[in-house]
């Protein structure tokens, strides 16, 4: 059976992976020069929560109406309200392509690559819709239906020689899924090194996770910062304990900021005493 992000979409982890984004989008964006951001597992952009699932219920519903401390939080949720207000969905969840979209500039790039056809079909759709909504500003986009991993042998490196790559697929096969996720990394920086790349897994079982992030940190040839968010203990027999991100060459600054705003978000989403949060450097340079 296919995965489908519309039963999830506005999660915990959803919430965990997009303030990340926009925070290193942001970053990117201190020089003037365009970058491309490639996402390899889009999805279709945009999903309607009119209807309010439990997942969205226990994630982005906790944030609205409280008091956010961290800007980053703040930021956030007022990206999600500009996207509702030019979509004129008021109920909408925007997923990692249109907040992206949203956040890019003239000078920046996008290539949005799905390989479900319908899904791919919603994306242009809301695509267009965006760009019709904001047309001043907007960066140059395209979409593109296919396999998101070969996508990366053929769009990186970038013109542009800066770049913020999203990998983020559906994990429908568990243990191939990491491996083809660790695969993708290893490629991204061989093609290219200075590049940035935001990598998300799921935490299902902590000594896999383990195993799994150490055999990453001698074997990625980057510096690179894993940040976890887990809404039950570790080892909970839940269909998904935690959200883990791991972040290829972060900007400056990138850890310290998330130290500050990962903790503050773990406290507007538990409900469970065993949540938690870490951000932590895996590895600090080339092996």
């Amino acid at each position: 059976m296919k995965y489908r992000h519309r039963y999830h979409a506005g999660n915990f982890a959803d919430v965990h992976k997009h303030v990340a984004l926009l925070a290193l989008i942001q970053a990117l964006q201190r020089k003037d020069k365009g970058f491309l951001y490639l996402d390899t597992h889009a999805g279709r952009g945009a999903y309607d929560l009119s209807t309010p699932t439990a997942e969205a219920q226990a994630g982005i519903a906790r944030l609205e109406g409280r008091t956010l401390a961290a800007a980053e939080l703040r930021e956030y949720r007022a990206a999600l309200a500009g996207l509702r207000t030019a979509l004129e969905q008021p109920h909408l969840y925007g997923g990692s392509p249109l907040l992206a979209l949203q956040a890019l500039r003239s000078q920046d790039r996008a290539l949005l690559i799905e390989l479900q056809g319908g899904e791919a079909h919603r994306l242009e759709e809301n695509v267009a819709r965006l760009a019709q909504a904001r047309p001043q500003g907007s960066a140059r986009v395209r979409v593109e239906r296919g396999d998101g991993w070969q996508g990366l042998r053929a769009h990186l490196p970038p013109r542009e020689r800066r770049g913020l790559t999203c990998l983020d697929p559906p994990y429908e096969e568990s243990d191939a899924d990491y491996a083809a996720l660790a695969q993708a990394l290893l490629e991204c920086l061989r093609r290219f090194p200075t590049g940035v790349v935001l990598a998300w897994y799921p935490i299902k079982e902590e000594r896999a996770i383990r195993a799994w992030l150490g055999a990453l940190a001698v074997t990625l040839s980057a510096p690179v910062l894993a940040s976890e968010l887990w809404l039950f203990p570790r080892d909970s027999r839940v269909a998904l304990n935690g959200s883990g991100l791991l972040i290829a060459n972060p900007p400056h600054r990138i850890l310290e900021s998330m130290q500050a705003w990962l903790p503050e978000l773990c406290s507007h989403l538990a409900q469970h005493p065993g949540a938690g949060s870490s951000a932590r450097m895996l590895s600090q340079s080339a092996p």
